[in-house]
């Protein structure tokens, strides 16, 4: 790699404009920083293409002086992702003035988006069309399709629908050569070879630059209901997910925790809690049907009382909003308590409730003054278990004691037989841990397909793989 020649840059400012070349400082500092804030980086340039041809030159310019591109849109990486290293060689490749959307089909159910939409401006153009785009997240403000499909972004409705991977019908791509991957046609079935399509989801920008997305569209439901219920143990959650699935259409199934929701009360304004008495544990169900979706679950939940604490039914699209807020800003809540051990993990659907005790008690035993703080999509088996550092430890307890934390809860992830990585990505901050715990055949496979690919990894380097 190499630091980027004046010529270069030079080259670039002509191809791209004023509104698609800055060096200005001021205008780069908010996308050198994470959005956790934890790794700050430095580039030459930010280059912010108005279309595909224009990346096909900015990675074929880069790839002569064997720049390095760090790809970037919303900047909501939750593992440092988008953010470049501080040696300053990178340039940030923006996608966000790439923000058309091309076409949208209601008929095929099939939408082309540029890679600089917005999930929240998609979702709206969708319903406009009598259509949704069934995947959904706290970031929705902000997130774009282009970092969705490089993450393989997962989100709240999974349980139903899949990861953004089941979501994806076509990819178009810059390549790390510079040529431009046509691969947007939503074919059902297509046996070419190798499935670039998949390899590209899911790569953090590191084999090729996600430059738009076909995507599939699902009808607009009757209704929905949704539903928040206080339970005494997680494995009753278990038990009413397997009921309930069987009866209904349920979309979002999520685990939340007393002390999450505490955080959220105490820190998020405009909330409160749902339920007059307090439960060990809640949950946040989310079901679509007819227009009669509100007393089936109100039957479906009634048949199951016994096993349930207490229980409330939102009676207006404004209360179901005010419900999923709860869940959605735990996040930004966790930002206000302090530092803290984030861990993005998964393990078997059935092995939830008893790794969520056992974890959390053998985590708290060997870190003392810690307090896990676990919650997530219950339903796919993925668990967003965070650790709060001691009171009074400063951030500098993230890189010191917490890495050992994070080490410890892998571990524990490994032995039953999860991901350390469900759908934040690997990023830069799990780039070590996936080396450690990743396996001979994964890791060999991946090293050798980035090299096929990009062997002179200009693309998003420091991601993933060292």
């Amino acid at each position: 790699m190499a630091y980027p020649s004046q010529a270069l840059l030079d080259k670039l400012s002509g191809l791209l404009g004023p509104k698609g070349f800055t060096s200005d400082p001021i205008d780069l500092s908010p996308w050198l920083i994470d959005w956790r804030s934890r790794w700050t980086g430095r580039a030459a340039a930010m280059l912010s293409p108005a279309n595909s041809a224009e990346v096909v030159e900015i990675v074929r310019l880069a790839g002569e002086e064997g720049v390095p591109l760090v790809p970037q849109g919303g900047n909501t990486s939750m593992v440092g992702g988008a953010t470049p290293d501080d040696s300053g060689e990178a340039l940030i490749l923006s996608l966000r003035r790439m923000n058309k959307l091309r076409t949208l089909d209601p008929e095929a159910n099939v939408a082309v988006c540029e890679a600089g939409v917005v999930l929240a401006d998609f979702h709206e153009a969708a319903i406009a069309a009598g259509r949704r785009f069934p995947l959904s997240l706290g970031a929705r403000g902000s997130a774009t399709i282009g970092g969705l499909v490089s993450t393989n972004a997962g989100g709240t409705q999974v349980l139903r629908f899949g990861t953004m991977r089941g979501l994806v019908l076509g990819i178009e791509a810059v390549m790390p050569d510079g040529t431009l991957f046509e691969g947007l046609s939503p074919l059902r079935k297509d046996n070419r070879g190798y499935d670039l399509r998949h390899l590209l989801i899911g790569a953090e920008g590191t084999l090729g630059v996600v430059t738009a997305a076909a995507l599939k569209l699902v009808p607009l439901p009757a209704a929905r209901a949704v539903a928040w219920i206080g339970l005494a143990e997680p494995d009753r959650a278990l038990a009413l997910l397997r009921r309930l699935e069987g009866e209904l259409d349920i979309e979002g199934f999520e685990l939340v925790p007393e002390p999450a929701l505490d955080l959220v009360l105490a820190h998020i304004a405009g909330t409160r809690a749902p339920l007059e008495a307090r439960w060990a544990w809640n949950l946040l169900v989310e079901a679509t049907g007819a227009d009669t979706i509100v007393a089936d679950l109100t039957e479906a939940l009634g048949r199951s009382a016994a096993d349930l604490g207490d229980a409330v039914i939102a009676a207006s699209e404004a209360q179901a909003d005010a419900l999923w807020k709860l869940r959605e800003s735990i996040a930004e809540a966790e930002r206000h308590e302090g530092p803290g051990a984030k861990h993005d993990i998964s393990v078997p659907v059935e092995a939830v409730p008893s790794f969520l005790v056992a974890a959390s008690r053998a985590v708290e035993q060997a870190f003392p003054g810690t307090r896990v703080i676990a919650f997530g999509h219950l339903g796919d088996g993925n668990l967003h278990f965070n650790v709060g550092a001691p009171p009074g430890a400063g951030r500098e307890w993230i890189d010191g004691e917490g890495q050992r934390v994070s080490a410890f809860v892998h571990d524990a992830v490994t032995r039953a037989g999860g991901s350390i990585s469900a759908e934040h990505g690997i990023g830069q901050m799990k780039v070590t841990e996936l080396a450690r715990l990743g396996g001979a055949a994964r890791l060999s496979s991946l090293k050798a397909i980035k090299a096929a690919l990009d062997p002179f990894n200009i693309m998003n380097p420091g991601k993933i793989i060292a």
